[in-house]
């Protein structure tokens, strides 16, 4: 499955953004802040074929589809991606990877136990590990590893190229025990994330000096401790080859080897009906092929699908007609045309019997899909419009959408911080409020926007309720110094009656309203009357309004982007903080159970005293201060990503219905996230984040505040919705240092709540994993949560595992 709209390991930018006022983000002290216990709830199992390692043969080679050749073998720097994450799996030590629920489990591969033995005076961890764990060289694992890559990682020598430092900068000494099988960790600050570290675990070999961190495990790694190791990277033929390992001391790898291909997703259908490879994520279209490929069996040539199955037979009469005709020219014409249908249908159904051989295995993967609003600037500064998006959601609808076609339970996600399964899952979204028309209506009318907004004369005012506050203020400490100026040019007009005066305003607001007429059709007639296909032909058009909308807000350049967390980093699928002073936690705690409205937290609604909300059905944008209501929607353009696209197309249908427009904008696959998210150049898009076991660690680049540097630009680390609270960031900061895993999560779904309400951000479904695996493979697939036990892949068949000429016959 095509991984577009999945932020990569890749530099972020910030904005500033407008000041939230404590009335409209207040939380009720107890709304999603509860000591309750966290909600019942089961991940959907992992779709892998198991079998008992009895059961599976010796021998062979499996390919495995990736989408490009990994930039860097190191997961610890920037341009890390899925790649490097499948292929460093299989090759190092990962201390605590994840079981099936999304938590952290000792590997008893490398560890003999690991755990706190001192709180106090400062936090310690005793490490014991496997005595027969060695590197391929022969040398133990030990101490000295650790050392070296804390060190690396610390953040305390630049000279290491690293994109993040989080947990190691907390570490204040790391000690060898009885032998160097011990080793001792002392942590400066406590950690409550500590199991999050060391994995990948790498030889000192590579962390040991910054020449060999940064540029000697780009592309090789001599020196590796799992089950197979690094025999070759070929970028001519875009494959990563693995080998047994000879040194291994677990359980031995199935396969001989593995390799890893690089197939773009558009070619993957071919890929597997050629044989070319035997594991590879695919989107839904060619899932649908291969249940079709399994439908019709071995009867023959597919005739309700392919290449002229929608051929009416007088269609097919006049083509025969036309190919057997007088008209030779008409005649060559048609032959051609029916010898190329004829080899398409005997292509396609080639393709199709040898899709047979193939399983789509089907689980939902350990990510999700957001909605992320830009609160930098424009509308989306002002948080009523935020959360008048939000309650026009039926987030419902928009995860039916994409995951009941497939088969798959389809339900919204409730947290930013966990998924559906993970231990500390809490629905949060109650702060925020249930999609809710009337209430959207009415955050946006007490926003200022109205139906006849459009037509109003621009002021001078900026876009948020604080904003509005401190221009009003501004411009009477200005009033009052003009006063006196004002008073001396008055006395030298000359007198009027009322009558004239009334008479010549009247004058002034036609002619104003003449010359903006004749304005708009000047624009238009510039444009020419095919301006929307020419808008289509561009990748753009737009939803809720008729012609295409000038330029949107421009955006900072003035913007540093911090390194990825790790778990961004790590999956080319990467990924807050913010003002409590500003945002009102202050005043939330005030709240009492009787300030409650159902639906949501208090402030989710319009104030008392709001102007009545426009009728259900909005007709065309609404309007402000001479503007329309109009959003940039960014949505990526490749083959891969039509079920994003179409999600986006039902957001921006029910953005419609509040007054909201809409400009659709398709950008190519590669520049999407680059260009347009970490570049803060949307209004609105849609991306994912990968699941983390770690989520005060991991989260918190995600949800913090951003901060304004020495050079007056701004700092997002990888908050690109540029909206968050102080109080967020201190709760995140509770929980990172909390050791009680009960009392960790507490404080995580109390920021998950603030998130919600923050409206920067709303989580919509966790995305479907689709994997297309030979039938005859064991133990690979839709991993879900868990990480892939790579000794135990590998053929059920006896004959499969022989060469690949056999597993042909």
């Amino acid at each position: 499955m095509s991984h577009v709209g999945v932020p990569r390991g890749t530099v972020r930018k910030r904005r500033s953004l407008a000041l939230l006022t404590a009335g409209v983000l207040t939380i009720p002290a107890l709304a999603g802040c509860s000591s309750d216990s966290e909600e019942t709830s089961r991940a959907v199992p992992q779709d892998i074929a198991p079998a008992a390692r009895d059961r599976v043969a010796d021998g062979s080679t499996v390919n495995w589809a990736v989408d490009a050749m990994p930039t860097t073998l190191n997961a610890f720097q920037a341009d890390a991606d899925s790649a490097t994450t499948k292929i460093t799996g299989a090759l190092l030590p990962t201390l605590f990877p994840m079981d099936a629920a999304g938590h952290p489990k000792l590997n008893p591969d490398y560890l003999e136990s690991a755990k706190i033995i001192e709180r106090e005076p400062k936090q310690v961890v005793l490490y014991k590990l496997n005595q027969q764990a060695v590197w391929s060289d022969g040398r133990e694992i030990g101490a000295p590893d650790f050392v070296a890559q804390w060190r690396a990682l610390s953040g305390k020598d630049s000279a290491f190229w690293t994109a993040r430092n989080a947990g190691y900068e907390r570490i204040e000494k790391i000690e060898r025990g009885s032998d160097d099988l011990q080793v001792r960790v002392t942590f400066a600050k406590p950690y409550a994330d500590w199991r999050s570290l060391f994995s990948p675990l790498y030889p000192k070999e590579i962390t040991g000096s910054p020449d060999t961190f940064n540029d000697g495990a780009r592309t090789a790694l001599k020196n590796t401790a799992g089950p197979f190791q690094l025999k070759g990277v070929d970028k001519a033929k875009g494959t990563v080859t693995l080998v047994r390992s000879p040194r291994w001391w677990g359980e031995k790898a199935k396969l001989d080897s593995l390799v890893f291909w690089v197939v773009a997703p558009k070619d993957r259908t071919k890929a597997l009906a050629d044989g070319t490879v035997h594991v590879t994520d695919i989107d839904a279209a060619t899932a649908d092929r291969i249940a079709l490929a399994l439908r019709d069996g071995s009867g023959g040539q597919p005739l309700t699908h392919g290449p002229g199955a929608d051929l009416t037979p007088a269609a097919a009469l006049r083509s025969w007609a036309l190919a057997h005709g007088s008209d030779e020219k008409q005649a060559e014409i048609a032959q051609a045309a029916r010898e190329a249908n004829r080899k398409a249908v005997v292509a396609y159904g080639a393709e199709q019997k040898a899709l047979r051989g193939y399983a789509v295995r089907k689980s939902l993967e350990p990510a999700y899909t957001q909605l992320a609003l830009n609160g930098e600037s424009g509308p989306l500064a002002d948080d009523r419009v935020r959360r008048a998006v939000a309650r026009a959601l039926d987030r419902q609808e928009l995860a039916e959408t994409v995951l009941k076609p497939l088969g798959l339970p389809a339900k919204p996600l409730g947290s930013h911080l966990a998924l559906a399964g993970q231990p500390g899952y809490k629905d949060g979204s109650g702060a925020l409020g249930d999609q809710n028309t009337k209430e959207a209506q009415a955050l946006l009318a007490d926003a200022g926007w109205t139906q006849g907004g459009a037509a109003e004369k621009p002021k001078d005012t900026k876009a948020g309720s604080e904003a509005e506050k401190k221009d009003a203020e501004k411009k009477e400490g200005e009033e009052g110094t003009e006063k006196a100026g004002k008073a001396d040019a008055d006395e030298k007009k000359t007198d009027k009656t009322e009558a004239e005066e009334k008479a010549e305003e009247k004058a002034e607001k036609k002619a104003d309203k003449d010359t903006d007429a004749d304005a708009d059709k000047a624009d238009r007639a510039a444009a020419g009357s095919d301006e929307s296909a020419a808008s289509r032909a561009e990748g753009l058009y737009i939803v809720g309004q008729d012609d295409k909308p000038g330029a949107g807000p421009a955006r900072s350049a003035a913007t540093h982007v911090l390194a990825p967390s790790r778990d961004a980093a790590a999956q080319s699928i990467a990924l807050l903080r913010q003002a409590g002073a500003v945002s009102g936690d202050s005043a939330a705690a005030k709240v009492t159970a009787q300030d409650k409205q159902p639906g949501g937290a208090a402030g989710a609604y319009a104030p008392v005293g709001t102007a009545a909300p426009a009728p259900a059905s909005v007709k065309g944008p609404l309007g402000k201060d001479g503007k329309t209501l109009t959003l940039r929607f960014v949505l990526p353009s490749g083959p891969g990503s039509q079920s994003l696209r179409g999600v986006g197309d039902r957001i921006a249908a029910m953005l419609e219905k509040i007054g909201i427009g809409t400009e659709i904008t398709k950008v190519p696959d590669e520049s999407y996230f680059k260009d347009h998210i970490a570049s803060g150049d949307y209004d609105l898009a849609l991306y994912s984040w990968p699941a983390t076991a770690y989520p005060a660690t991991d989260g918190r680049p995600i949800y913090a505040k951003p901060e304004p540097a020495t050079d007056g630009s701004l700092l997002v680390e990888q908050n690109y919705t540029r909206v968050g609270t102080d109080h967020i960031d201190q709760l995140f900061d509770q929980a990172v240092a909390e050791l009680d895993e009960k009392a960790s999560r507490e404080l995580m779904k109390q920021a998950d709540a603030r998130i919600w309400a923050a409206a920067g951000s709303i989580p919509l479904f966790q995305r479907p994993q689709l994997v297309a695996v030979d039938k005859k493979l064991s133990n690979v697939g839709a991993f879900g949560f868990a990480a892939p036990r790579y000794q135990d892949i590998g053929f059920t068949d006896r004959q499969a595992a022989g060469s690949p000429a056999d597993r042909k016959k």
